[in-house]
């Protein structure tokens, strides 16, 4: 996994990035597998790996090296109609309910504070900035805006950390934003989410949870009026200041 991923696993007893395992070199022309790593992983019994997909000199220094490893689709096929978290957990051999991923935090009072999180991996991705600012007058609450390293936004709280960054939401009244990795962590803390899809299917990729809501369309054509409703129904708003 990505290193920045590691504060978000709360379920292991131990864990480490694929980078800091030197796990990336395998395969690699001329590059030698680490001794310590090639004797760490022949002491478990099975191997699930999602990494390695699309690199097929890894999955041949896998096999040749007789490591315990299955690989799994790293992304859900073509005409797949299942959300992402269930294809995942079905690859691995879990079965159940739908899934609902879940991070926990340490127990605070929600404050006073909606949060937006106005990007996303890819512009298109993206409601319109200008819709976010008027969004931001028309709520009863202040907002917090929230950004990535390198997402510019003069104003924005930022952080490191994702498990810190999720603690933080995890004490807003209403979170808003595009189609990103950070609306899905606001999902997984428990805060409400108000979600705005374009491009992306919300049936495979949407954030899961009993106080999330998704509105999918066209983006550039979705009105303010319109998420402003769906933040209203979904939002902790304090009773006195409700819309």
């Amino acid at each position: 996994m990505p290193s920045a991923v590691v504060p978000l696993i709360r379920f292991a007893g131990r864990v480490r990035s694929i980078a800091s395992t030197g796990l990336d070199l395998l395969g690699l022309a001329g590059v030698e597998p680490p001794p310590p790593l090639i004797e760490n992983l022949r002491e478990f019994d099975s191997i699930f790996s999602w990494y390695g997909s699309n690199r097929p000199e890894f999955r041949d220094c896998v096999r040749a090296l007789g490591l315990p490893v299955r690989f799994l689709d790293a992304l859900p096929p073509a005409d797949n109609r299942m959300h992402a978290a269930d294809f995942f957990l079905a690859a691995a051999g879990c079965s159940g309910q739908a899934a609902a991923p879940r991070i926990p935090t340490p127990s605070a009072q929600r404050g006073d504070f909606t949060v937006i999180h106005p990007f996303s991996g890819g512009a298109r991705k993206n409601w319109p900035i200008e819709n976010y600012r008027e969004l931001a007058q028309r709520l009863p609450i202040p907002v917090r805006w929230c950004a990535g390293p390198s997402e510019a936004l003069d104003e924005a709280v930022r952080f490191d950390d994702l498990y810190e960054l999720g603690c933080w939401l995890a004490t807003a009244s209403l979170y808003v934003g595009n189609d990103s990795g950070i609306t899905h962590l606001a999902a997984a803390v428990g805060t409400p989410v108000v979600a705005l899809f374009g491009p992306t299917d919300p049936a495979i990729w949407g954030p899961r949870g009993e106080r999330v809501r998704i509105l999918s369309g066209e983006l550039a054509a979705m009105p303010v009026e319109q998420v402003l409703a769906e933040a209203n129904r979904i939002a902790i708003f304090p009773e006195p200041n409700r819309i």
